[in-house]
């Protein structure tokens, strides 16, 4: 049984003796006076990670009312990135009527280079396989396998060579056109020598951010029978996980649920 902290957080009295620790220990890790630590210490998305950071919460939830750019680098000062990626990143998930899908990155790295690709690409198996799913790995682009040799491709080619020779047993090919992704008979017509040959694909990794951000949005406007679930952050050192001004009673309620699930198992993981 794991027994997860609820906390109430009202700025005042109540948290000045939590502001005084927290200026207290802040400084030391990021070199500046106890004045600028207090002065941060007043923003709620610092005084909310820190409580994460220092285990007097175990999730974080934000983003309804305030800024995405704000949170991301907050996020990345306080919690910090896990420390086997150099980035970190998101991922909407899709159940529908042909089944869940699992679509990354939706939200952090704008224009990603063949690195940032790899690392999401990672973090996106295991994401997927945290929710009991295996993933089957299309890195999508608006060409196929090599036919073009110049801008964005390149970048998805190198990271699925790198993702091939580097996890020979992962389920994961590209550059390709989302049409032959979702389309299993096409492309194992088209181009039979994938390593994805007679799997019907479920992860969606999608070449830089405009892609992937219009694609959750364009499905959930025309389809109004799928849920979308997401943003769930991939790749923090703790359960920080986000919403958006959008965000209905029911997506922040499915959010707190990932983050409660986040947090239950970062707690198995550290033995508590």
């Amino acid at each position: 049984m794991f027994e997860l902290k609820t906390s109430y957080v009202f700025f005042g009295t109540d948290t000045d003796a939590l502001q005084i620790v927290y200026c207290e220990q802040y400084p030391q890790a990021k070199g500046m006076t106890l004045e600028q630590a207090l002065e941060l210490m007043d923003n709620e998305l610092y005084f909310g990670m820190m409580m994460v950071e220092t285990g007097e919460a175990d999730a974080f939830i934000t983003g309804l009312y305030t800024k995405y750019s704000n949170t991301i680098k907050v996020a990345k000062e306080v919690i910090g990135i896990r420390p086997e990626f150099k980035h970190f990143g998101t991922m909407h998930i899709l159940n529908s009527k042909k089944g869940t899908y699992f679509l990354a990155d939706t939200l952090i790295n704008r224009h990603p280079n063949a690195e940032t690709l790899i690392d999401i690409a990672k973090l996106s198996e295991y994401t997927v396989r945290f929710f009991n799913h295996t993933p089957v790995m299309a890195m999508l682009s608006y060409s196929n396998f090599g036919t073009d040799k110049e801008g964005s491709p390149v970048s998805v080619h190198e990271a699925v060579d790198y993702m091939q020779r580097n996890y020979p047993d992962l389920a994961i090919d590209g550059e390709m056109q989302v049409n032959f992704a979702m389309n299993r008979e096409l492309r194992d017509a088209k181009y039979p020598f994938t390593r994805l040959k007679g799997k019907d694909v479920n992860t969606l990794i999608f070449p830089n951010l405009s892609s992937a951000n219009s694609a959750y949005k364009l499905l959930q406007s025309m389809d109004m029978d799928s849920e979308l679930i997401g943003p769930i952050q991939m790749g923090l050192n703790k359960p920080i996980h986000f919403t958006d001004f959008e965000s209905s009673v029911r997506d922040i309620v499915n959010i707190t649920a990932v983050a409660v699930i986040d947090a239950i198992v970062d707690k198995k993981k550290a033995g508590k």
